[in-house]
């Protein structure tokens, strides 16, 4: 049984906006998949009607073999769910938050202080116990929402852009827990904009672009689908056509950007070097297919 699948499922709002068109998909249990895409691509409308909050126009979906729209009593029980603009309150304590919450998901009293006793230390916020959520880090906070999915013993989270506006090291370590809760066998949905989130937690990825799935799969697949190994910008002094003698070549943000081989990267640099021009090259990633696909120079087949 996949832990989440659709068929078709599309959304019109009442506004008349088309937020997803016939998505489907499906996914395994014990996956991490991110839903990669621009500001109102459709990740989070998606994500909502997953999660049970939002009915779709049409279309079917279940998750964890039940049906969206006829038995979300069913897949509540089974999930957790963080929209990105989620907070703690401010007012209550770390250790309120975690054994309150498990209380209200209908745990006893003495398994939700054991558990939340376990989950304090998983998240590493066992000395924080006493702190005020107000008191916490952005990191620190973030941590604790996951906490709190993470007690629940969730079958499926579905995140919502989960590390946004992290830092470096909060990054990391919201990294480091969804991979131990894939361990686990959890199954967790994450939408996400940064590309290297997306390519190095990922097993698969999804590339949304205005309401559709534009491709999907491993994300090594979908950056070898590119074709090319080496992408080089290179600012002034060039002619298209001249790059284009190497490889597929475009202008981008004021500069041109060319992907082609090793052999042809390493030509271009040192002549640009000899030029005084500048250069800059490194080997392609998801952010390229992103660029290639969903922008508007679709260099890359999405099929």
């Amino acid at each position: 049984m996949n832990a989440v699948e659709s068929q078709n499922l599309s959304k019109r709002y009442k506004s008349g906006v088309l937020a997803l068109q016939d998505i489907t998909l499906r996914v395994k249990k014990g996956r991490i998949v991110s839903l990669l895409g621009k500001n109102g691509a459709g990740k989070t409308t998606l994500i909502r009607i997953l999660a049970t909050q939002l009915m779709p126009t049409s279309g079917k979906a279940k998750v964890l073999g039940y049906d969206v729209v006829k038995e979300p009593d069913k897949i509540r029980k089974k999930i957790a769910c963080i929209p990105q603009e989620a907070e703690p309150i401010g007012f209550l304590t770390v250790w309120e938050h975690l054994y309150g919450y498990l209380l209200m998901r209908g745990m006893g009293s003495s398994e939700a202080r054991m558990k939340t006793e376990e989950v304090l230390k998983v998240i590493g916020l066992e000395g924080k116990r006493k702190a005020l959520a107000s008191e916490l880090s952005g990191g620190m906070q973030r941590k604790l929402l996951l906490g709190m999915a993470l007690a629940t013993n969730a079958e499926v989270l579905f995140l919502d852009e989960p590390t946004a506006g992290l830092d470096l090291q909060s990054r990391g370590e919201v990294w480091r827990l969804l991979r131990e809760l894939r361990e686990e066998g959890r199954t967790i949905f994450l939408t996400t904009q940064n590309m290297e989130e997306a390519e190095v937690l990922s097993d698969e990825v999804f590339l949304i672009e205005r309401g559709r799935i534009l491709a999907g799969g491993k994300a090594e697949d979908l950056v070898r689908r590119i074709g090319w190994e080496v992408r080089v910008e290179v600012e002034g002094g060039w002619k298209r056509e001249e790059l284009e003698r190497y490889g597929k070549c475009f202008p981008h943000a004021g500069s041109l950007l060319l992907y082609t081989s090793k052999e042809g990267a390493e030509k271009i640099v040192k002549r640009a070097v000899r030029r005084g021009i500048r250069a800059r090259s490194r080997p392609v990633n998801l952010e390229d297919f992103f660029l290639l696909v969903g922008g508007e120079n679709e260099l890359v087949q999405t099929a």
